[in-house]
């Protein structure tokens, strides 16, 4: 087995990365971390000295995905296994515990011995991989197939992804750890295949049924929902809203619960009942676009929009503005049951890995795609892709949503809102300007719905909303797919966020967030009643792109066009 690296050891770190397993996503973060070598910009230790690159990393904790080799003696479940459990004895060994939730896990995994042809395997090599500040998440991690998620060192990484196994003798069929540079290196076979940065992820934020043509389609061929279950990936949904009380929105099938990922909790009551409450009011706004209804009131309803000053000298403000809306407020498929998965706690506080073991969930709730009980997802979330990291659809996030997609659940996704912003000229001024290649992942996944934004109701003369994100992807595939409503748009205020508190039951919310959920609507709507559809996902994409309005804009603006549900009924 590789030894611990020391990260003060003399070897420039720049070498240790170009070799590494390390994805060129945290390579970068790691690179961010180094001092630099001389200047005022030099970070200071305790001491008062100058740190050096070597020590300004060895500081540092880094969040990360752990994606285990699918080669690998046993499969992906017992290279993980072993880790796991390598980081569980280095607990012990700190005589530190493992919170409650996580013991039982381990305990469940570990009851079955371990494969014979790996019991010679020493688990104290791999527990000195580990030292006391490292972790490991062990339940979010349960949730997926292939991955485990942590906050490890320097120092952590490099040995983890040194990892190997050996055949214990040759032609032997059982294995036993072995140095990197061990023997013949085809014999070897790592435990870690990659390892990626644990990305920050954040929401898209920046009379719509009627331009989607939802309300003739509710008329003609009452679709509104019945019957099918969609998750909302967000900051959780408001449990105490009346808009989800009208049709028992939030009430879910026995054999289902809503699940809180971004913290532990005891046990799977406290984590439903924590992804009921929804602090930021994202979440809330987003599931009340996809499903729920709140019939008119004598009086209307209060609205919390948001408007724009601006001065004699061009200076911008913005200030809360309340108006009253006298009209019922539906979602797109008011009696579709919403499933709450809480994978961030704010707009601008989440992870990667939290959505990661929410789709898996979706995966094992649905018995890997065998019994269909999660019809669809929404996310309007995520996070700005680099194309130096890897070639665009290629992220785990992104790989995990094509496998819930192969497995028949429809996953709906903002395209970000990246598309306009600041260039510098040649001669160094700035300008603003449409950005392309700006699709967000996991929007560049090839068989999700990437759903750009339009105008409210009048998309055919204003056209894409000019923060919607562009294509094509960096691969030069054609995103988005579709384009729906997304400016100025009144949904849910949960009770917690700011116009919550004031009293308002809605507010205006604008961005490709708010786009996606009225394809999440439509889809489901459409789903109520041609059932023969359900767990077609694919078909499902082609049904709607070729049944889209062309605006007559650009495809790597509109991609084929305004999502049409009337449109798609009839077209099968």
């Amino acid at each position: 087995m590789a030894d611990k690296a020391d990260p003060n050891a003399g070897e420039d770190i720049s070498d240790s990365l170009a070799r590494s397993p390390l994805a060129a996503d945290l390579r970068a973060v790691i690179k961010e971390r180094r001092a630099p070598g001389s200047g005022d910009g030099r970070r200071r230790g305790g001491d008062g000295r100058f740190l050096s690159a070597s020590e300004s990393v060895a500081d540092a904790r880094f969040d990360v995905v752990i994606e285990f080799n699918t080669g690998f003696p046993g499969g992906v479940g017992t290279a993980r296994r072993l880790l796991l459990e390598g980081f569980q004895r280095r607990q012990l060994h700190a005589g530190l515990q493992l919170p409650e939730i996580d013991q039982r896990l381990m305990d469940r995994l570990t009851i079955m011995p371990i494969t014979a042809a790996l019991a010679e395997v020493d688990l104290d090599e791999i527990m000195r991989c580990f030292d006391a500040d490292d972790s490991l998440q062990i339940s979010n991690s349960l949730w997926t197939e292939n991955y485990a998620f942590g906050r490890l060192s320097y120092a952590a990484l490099l040995a983890i992804t040194g990892l190997r196994v050996a055949p214990a003798e040759p032609s032997a069929r059982r294995w036993r750890l072995a140095h990197a540079g061990f023997g013949d290196r085809r014999e070897l076979m790592p435990l870690v295949h990659r390892v990626w940065r644990d990305q920050p992820i954040e929401t898209f934020v920046y009379e719509s049924q009627r331009t989607i043509k939802c309300d003739a389609a509710r008329a003609a061929f009452a679709a509104a929902g019945a019957d099918i279950v969609w998750a909302v990936a967000d900051t959780g949904i408001d449990g105490g809203h009346p808009h989800f009380a009208t049709h028992g929105t939030l009430d879910l099938p026995a054999t289902l619960l809503h699940r809180d990922f971004t913290g532990l909790h005891a046990d799977d009551a406290v984590a439903a009942a924590a992804a009921l409450v929804d602090e930021d009011g994202h979440g809330s706004h987003v599931a009340g676009i996809v499903a729920g209804e709140t019939p008119a009131v004598p009086g209307g309803h209060r609205v919390v929009g948001k408007v724009r000053d601006i001065d004699a000298e061009g200076r911008e403000t913005t200030r809360d503005e309340t108006t009253t809306l006298e009209l019922a407020v539906s979602g797109i498929a008011p009696r579709c049951k919403l499933l709450s998965l809480k994978v961030l706690k704010t707009r601008k506080n989440g992870a990667l890995s939290h959505l990661m073991a929410a789709l898996g969930y979706v995966h094992r709730v649905n018995d890997y795609g065998r019994t269909l009980k999660i019809h669809g997802i929404n996310l309007s979330l995520g996070y700005p892709f680099d194309p130096a990291w890897f070639a665009a659809g290629q992220s785990p996030l992104c790989g995990e949503v094509e496998r819930l997609v192969k497995s028949g659940v429809v996953v709906v996704v903002a395209a970000g809102n990246g598309g306009y912003g600041t260039v510098v000229t040649h001669a160094g001024s700035t300008e603003r300007a449409a950005h392309g290649g700006t699709i967000a992942d996991p929007g560049n996944a090839e068989l999700a719905i990437t759903v750009g934004a339009t105008h409210r109701d009048m998309p055919h003369a204003y056209g894409v909303s000019f923060f919607s994100a562009k294509g094509p992807t960096a691969d030069g595939r054609m995103k988005p797919d579709l384009v729906a409503p997304g400016e100025r748009i009144v949904s849910c205020a949960a009770a917690t966020s700011d116009a919550g508190k004031s009293g308002a039951a809605f507010r205006e919310e604008s961005g490709t967030s708010m786009a996606a959920p009225h394809v999440s609507g439509a889809i489901a709507a459409f789903m109520s009643v041609r059932k023969e559809f359900r767990g077609r996902p694919e078909r499902m994409k082609r049904i709607f792109m070729e049944s889209a309005t062309d605006l007559r804009r650009r495809p790597e603006f509109q991609g084929a066009g305004l999502i049409d549900l009337m449109r798609a009924l009839q077209s099968v």
